[in-house]
């Protein structure tokens, strides 16, 4: 849902150069992960393949509002993938992303950072009310709200500590202009929720196992 739709140079290479540093990190951290737990099967690279099919499809459809909005489906990569296989996912989608003009090669590591925020959020709230009685519609909405929610902090955070060259608004200017822009998102997450609290509800009836598989890999 957040993605920081600017083109090359509109950060410093300075901050460029941070957040792609962060998002290798934090990558690297996946990897070692997914090496140090049960390994990864042929059932998880097939659900990551299947996600990352589908979340680059749906990425690529803009909705008409404030210039564009869409959804990625962020918050369902990590409820069946898990942070470590989601952060893979998200970085392949970024860069495929790029690679046909959707934000600017500089911004995938800023775009990792905000859709791995998305992802491990929503993992960790589906995994926490999984504590509780409530539905698994109800635990996959709302891990979808609170996930996306975090993730267009993160994007309003990256954006106003880097500055956008070439604007001359001021912080407070440009939050207010930010701040709607979420806003906007935040409308479209709701239909997100509901969309993923269907697929998930569906996929706990007739592959249960797709659920459960993902506390190995983590």
């Amino acid at each position: 849902m957040a993605h920081i739709h600017l083109e090359d140079g509109a950060f410093t290479l300075q901050w460029i150069s941070v957040w792609w540093l962060l998002a290798i990190v934090l990558i690297s951290l996946c990897l070692y992960w997914m090496r140090k737990g049960k390994g990864i099967d042929s059932k998880t690279i097939t659900i990551a393949g299947m996600l990352t099919a589908a979340s680059f499809a749906i990425f690529q459809v803009n909705m008409p509002l404030f210039g564009g909005v869409h959804m990625n489906l962020t918050p369902l990569i990590g409820i069946l993938g898990g942070p470590a296989v989601g952060g893979v996912i998200v970085l392949i989608v970024n860069i495929l992303s790029a690679a046909i003009g959707h934000g600017g090669w500089g911004m995938i590591g800023a775009n990792v950072l905000v859709n791995m925020t998305e992802v491990s959020a929503a993992y960790g709230t589906y995994t926490w009310v999984g504590k509780t009685k409530v539905s698994t519609f109800a635990r996959a909405g709302s891990a979808v709200l609170i996930g996306l929610f975090l993730g267009n902090i993160a994007m309003i955070a990256i954006i106003l500590i880097s500055g956008v060259q070439g604007v001359t608004q001021s912080r407070i200017d440009m939050l207010y202009g930010l701040s709607l822009l979420a806003g906007v998102n935040m409308g479209v997450a709701v239909i997100e929720a509901i969309v993923t609290g269907y697929i998930v509800s569906y996929i706990e009836r007739v592959r249960p196992d797709m659920l459960r598989g993902v506390e190995d890999h983590v």
